[in-house]
C-alpha cells in the first residue's frame, strides 16, 4: 500500500504512514523531517513539536527529528545546523514494507547552494516504524571531486511529561564537552543523568544503548555510524528562540545521534551511513 503526500501545517506536504500493527509516523518533505511517532498498541506521542513551531519555506521546524548536515550547530561557517533541514526533499517512496512496517524514503540529489560550501553531496533519509521501534537512517554521498569534512546530527526531540522527572542511563564514564559551563573534557560520574539544570553536552563514545525514563514511560535509544550523543534542554529562564514557548522546556529532552566532537571526512564517491533507533519500553 503506497501513501501519497497530503497537506500539513501551513500547507507544507507531509506523509502519514501506518504499519500493519498500528505503529505510525508523520514526516514532512520539508527537511525530510519526522514530526510524530506512536508505537503499536500505544497512542502516546513520543516526539515533541513546539506549539510555536514555524512550518514555512526556509525555516526549520522546532521539534521532531531535524536532520543536521553538513554542519552541526554553529560549528562552521554555515547557517545553524547546516543546509538540509530548511529545504524541500523529494519523496521517493512511502507505504507499508513487505514485513508490514511503515516506511518512507526521502532524497536530496544536490547540495543546496551556499557561498561557504563549495562541495557537492546527495542525501537520503529512510524512516521505518514497526512494533515499538522507530528508526531514522541518514545517508550522505560525496558526489563531488574533492574530499570534504562534515559534522551532523539527527536532532531528536523526545516528548517528556515533565523533563524534571527524566533520567538518562548509560552515560556513566563517558567524556563530554559541556557547552553551558564551557568545559571541554568532563567525565560523567553519575549512573543516571538527571535534568536539574540547563544541559548542552556532547558525550563521546557512549554505550550502544541508552535508556531515557520519564516518570512511568521509558525509551531505549541507540545509534550506529555516529561518534557522539548530544543531550540538550535549555532549562528555566533561558533565552529561548521565538518558535519555542516559554514553558515548553519542560516538555522535551533532545537526545541526538551526532558527529559533533570532531569532523568526519568523506572522500569523492564515498558514502556515510548513520541511524538512530528509538524503542518504546513502557
Amino acid at each position: 500500500m503506497q501513501v501519497t503526500p497530503i497537506a500539513g501545517e501551513q500547507g507544507l506536504s507531509r506523509v502519514v504512514v501506518t504499519a500493519a500493527d498500528g505503529a505510525r509516523f508523520e514526516a514532512y518533505l520539508h527537511g525530510a523531517h519526522v514530526t510524530s511517532w506512536r508505537a503499536a498498541g500505544n497512542d502516546d506521542e513520543r516526539l515533541f513539536v513546539s506549539a510555536a513551531a514555524k512550518f514555512e519555506d526556509g525555516l526549520a521546524i522546532r521539534g521532531g527529528i531535524p536532520v543536521c548536515f553538513p554542519q552541526f550547530a554553529d560549528q562552521g561557517p554555515l547557517p545553524m545546523h547546516g543546509l538540509v533541514r530548511t529545504v524541500p526533499w523529494t519523496l521517493l517512496d512511502a507505504g507499508q514494507a513487505e514485513d508490514g512496517a511503515a516506511h518512507a524514503r526521502f532524497r536530496i540529489d544536490e547540495a543546496p547552494v551556499h557561498a561557504a560550501w563549495p562541495n557537492a553531496f546527495a542525501c537520503e533519509v529512510d524512516v521505518r516504524a514497526i512494533g515499538t521501534r522507530l528508526t531514522v537512517a541518514l545517508t550522505a554521498v560525496n558526489t563531488g571531486h574533492a574530499p570534504f569534512a562534515f559534522t551532523a546530527a539527527l536532532h531528536t526531540y523526545l516528548r517528556m511529561n515533565d523533563v524534571r522527572d527524566a533520567v538518562v542511563r548509560g552515560l556513566s564514564g563517558a567524556h563530554y564537552r559541556d557547552k553551558v559551563l564551557k568545559h571541554d573534557d568532563d567525565v560523567e560520574h553519575a549512573a543516571t543523568l538527571v535534568v536539574d539544570r540547563p544541559l548542552d553536552r556532547v558525550y563521546r563514545h557512549v554505550p550502544d544503548v541508552m535508556q531515557v525514563a520519564d516518570g512511568s514511560r521509558s525509551l531505549a535509544v541507540s545509534a550506529t555510524g555516529t561518534t557522539d550523543t548530544v543531550i540538550w534542554n535549555p532549562g528555566p529562564g533561558a533565552s529561548l528562540p521565538p518558535d519555542l514557548d516559554a514553558g515548553e522546556w519542560r516538555n522535551f529532552l533532545c537526545v541526538e545521534a551526532a558527529v559533533a566532537s570532531a569532523p568526519m571526512s568523506l572522500a569523492p564517491g564515498d558514502m556515510w551511513n548513520a541511524a538512530q533507533t528509538l524503542e518504546a519500553l513502557l
